[in-house]
């Protein structure tokens, strides 16, 4: 019953992050877009009531113009509509996710052996202190003379943020090194919204309900902390849908990938940033940075190109000496590893704690379903991404073996 009960809150939890992170995403880039497409007001007494910029567009069959003021109006309307649940709703849904699963049970997945021995307490440990930590590094080198200079805190913030993909990616499994990397960077959002952003419009509001002068700074401070989450934005949703392609998290260097991939995804979202100014520079953006983009995505997808079959070598002499039996001992034998570190998992009714279906709705428990699926089979075993955690203790023999018989065309 408490993993039915688990299931549920994962797909509730899920729902939940995948609706509150649409409206987000959604009004944040839809505030970038329009903040870039103002123009100067046409109309003199606009200036004059401190606007600095109109915008005029159609939708759902009626006509809309928005204003944006150089600080604020003269008088403020009765209702303002503020932005940020949706961003608090996302936060406070990816957590909980990130406890369900990954800190609930880090031993499925968030823990690999292999990449370091780690208790379970101090894995979330850990796992927390980058949530934490990444946010207080951040914060402090944007509040510092280097916020100062946007390109110099974009460099450092990239060497940070790559040296901290290689450390989760030699702590943690793959697929909880990209998960901790992508919630390291949602709390940073997260928190610029509620330490920076908000604050800094009540303060304006303040400002104005009380007759002072309002203060620039807290303006010029959302706008960095604002720029910063478009960035952040298509690498976080990368993370958010790794976990289905272990060909990324799974690869032998997949702290490279990580790293190139959000930096691709940063590198097409500058390109659409600039191409809503495109009317400032007469039409013409520049493709650089989409082509830039593309260019990573197609160079780590060439070099993380599966080897041809049969290339590489049996690792010792006794995988070579099953290699050599007959085709139904070979696929005795396989089965036989299957049956020990993969049917708990992959059965019609699981064994392994935490699971009340097989992952993926694949089944490995006849001789028949598992000459339908050698394919998925190679991939998540060639990646390492299965069994999660290792749970099941398969050896690399075992893996080098059963990949041999993929390769040799699965006799039977």
């Amino acid at each position: 019953m408490s993993a039915y009960l688990l299931e549920w809150l994962s797909l509730l939890g899920r729902w939940l992050h995948l609706v509150a992170g649409i409206a987000w995403i959604g009004s944040s880039f839809y505030f970038i877009w329009l903040d870039n497409h103002l123009v100067a007001p046409t109309d003199p007494a606009l200036a004059r009531r401190g606007v600095a910029g109109e915008l005029w567009s159609v939708h759902g069959g009626g006509f809309y113009n928005a204003h944006k003021y150089r600080v604020a109006p003269e008088t403020l309307p009765p209702v303002l509509h503020w932005f940020y649940w949706e961003a608090y709703t996302t936060f406070l849904s990816g957590f909980f996710l990130l406890c369900l699963l990954y800190y609930g049970q880090a031993e499925a997945y968030l823990i690999d052996p292999t990449a370091s021995a780690l208790s379970k307490p101090a894995a979330i440990a850990i796992g927390i202190a980058f949530l934490v930590g990444g946010w207080l590094i951040y914060d402090g080198l944007c509040r510092s003379a280097l916020g100062r200079n946007a390109r110099a805190l974009a460099v450092v913030l990239t060497v940070l943020l790559s040296a901290a993909a290689w450390a989760l990616c030699h702590l943690f499994s793959g697929r909880g090194a990209y998960m901790e990397f992508g919630a390291m960077l949602g709390t940073i959002m997260v928190a610029n919204v509620f330490f920076v952003i908000i604050p800094g419009q009540r303060e304006l509001v303040r400002a104005k309900q009380e007759g002072r002068e309002p203060d620039p700074r807290h303006g010029i401070a959302g706008k960095l902390r604002s720029t910063h989450n478009t960035y952040f934005t298509l690498p976080v949703l990368f993370v958010m849908i790794s976990h289905h392609y272990a060909m990324t998290y799974g690869a032998r260097e997949n702290w490279l990938v990580l790293i190139a991939i959000c930096a691709a995804g940063v590198s097409l979202r500058l390109y659409f940033v600039a191409r809503h100014k495109a009317h400032e520079r007469n039409g013409r953006t520049s493709l650089l940075p989409a082509a830039l983009g593309l260019l990573t995505l197609a160079g780590v997808a060439f070099a993380l190109m599966p080897q041809p079959r049969g290339v590489g070598t049996v690792a010792n002499t006794d995988i070579a000496a099953r290699a050599g039996l007959g085709p139904n001992a070979r696929f005795a034998r396989i089965q036989a590893i299957i049956a020990q570190r993969c049917i708990s998992c992959h059965s019609t009714n699981p064994t392994q704690s935490g699971f009340t279906a097989p992952p993926n709705g694949l089944l490995l428990d006849t001789p028949e379903r598992i000459l339908a699926h050698t394919e998925q089979m190679r991939q998540q075993i060639a990646t390492r991404a299965m069994p999660l955690g290792n749970i099941t203790g398969i050896t690399e023999e075992e893996r080098t073996e059963m990949l041999t018989w993929i390769d040799r065309g699965a006799p039977h």
